[in-house]
């Protein structure tokens, strides 16, 4: 575990951002649906509120804030390309966004990630570049490729046009629900959280926002408690979509403000609520997609009697591994 250097507060995005890629994704976003449960709520005697970002385009709430964030460019600077780095949803984000809006992608993405996200990710067309996760430093690889070819490098979650763009899910659910008491919202690096926040606290005044990490990888947790981001070793978990060794510049700062804690869930839980999507409300959901409802159905956070706003972030699953993990469950 490490701290990282503290540099000055970089300008945060707003609910003004937020307001402003709603509109430049309607009509291009899905508007997933937010679905229910009486099972799920007899579970943890709570009125639970999913938003099924798991059936947005590409699989996951990553579309969102890509394209929000290829859209802000100018067209000059669209065309020289763009470079993110990814472990897969990221990826068919920008990829699928990146071909909507004509720009060429270029991905950065682990050997290890699940073969499915990787494969769909060449299939929107994006040109992909493999590298080891755990010997190499993505940001620092991105950053070259991306000096080297002059093109623009689009991180996966500290970028505010992205949490902006990530924080229409939550604005959607919001405007479906009315205001709910609890949110709860997956955290690997803290896009998503940080831009559902934003919408939280506007439209529903005195929500509770509650991130959820995996066990191996609480590094948000850490950094919450300490007030500085703490770093950590690429933590091993089927969470993939959360195996981030820390928070970014932008996102430490929202959560710090917005964020009122942090709890974590097994991998062995996030098993069982894959079991219960998929037999109980017959969803594919991917492991990271699980992590707040996990939290809800373990009660790692007080939930009953309360309006929850539970977002699934995600579907891409590798079919064999899904089988496998369900299976060894």
């Amino acid at each position: 575990m490490t701290t990282m250097p503290q540099p000055a507060t970089p300008d945060l995005p707003a609910f003004a951002d937020v307001e402003r890629a709603a509109a430049r994704l309607k009509g291009i976003a899905i508007r997933t649906p937010v679905m229910t449960s009486r099972t799920a709520d007899a579970m943890t005697g709570a009125s639970l509120f999913f938003k099924c970002e798991n059936l947005q385009r590409m699989g996951a709430f990553k579309f969102r804030g890509a394209y929000n964030a290829i859209a802000s460019l100018p067209e000059a600077t669209r065309q020289r390309g763009v470079i993110a780095f990814s472990s897969g949803n990221h990826a068919q984000g920008m990829a699928l966004a990146g071909q909507l809006l004509g720009v060429p992608v270029t991905i950065l993405m682990p050997k290890d990630a699940p073969v499915a996200k990787i494969e769909a990710t060449r299939g929107y067309g994006a040109e992909v570049i493999l590298f080891d996760r755990y010997s190499q430093d993505r940001e620092a690889l991105g950053r070259q490729v991306a000096a080297e070819r002059g093109a623009s490098l689009i991180p996966p979650f500290d970028h505010p046009d992205v949490i902006a763009g990530q924080g229409t899910a939550a604005l959607e659910l919001i405007e479906e629900t009315g205001p709910l008491d609890l949110l709860l919202v997956c955290l690997g690096g803290g896009g998503l959280i940080s831009g559902c926040a934003l919408a939280a606290h506007a439209l529903s005044p005195g929500v509770k926002v509650i991130g959820v990490e995996p066990e191996a990888g609480n590094d948000g947790q850490q950094s919450l408690r300490a007030g500085r981001i703490i770093k950590i070793e690429v933590p091993k978990t089927i969470a993939d979509g959360a195996q981030t060794p820390a928070l970014g510049q932008i996102t430490f700062p929202l959560i710090q403000r917005d964020v009122a804690d942090i709890v974590t869930v097994s991998d062995a839980e996030l098993v069982a609520a894959m079991r219960f999507f998929a037999e109980r409300m017959k969803l594919v959901v991917e492991p990271t997609g699980c992590l707040a409802a996990a939290a809800a159905f373990a009660a790692k956070t007080p939930v009953k009697g309360l309006r929850v706003g539970v977002i699934i972030s995600g579907g891409n699953t590798d079919l064999a591994s899904f089988c496998r993990l369900l299976a060894a469950a």
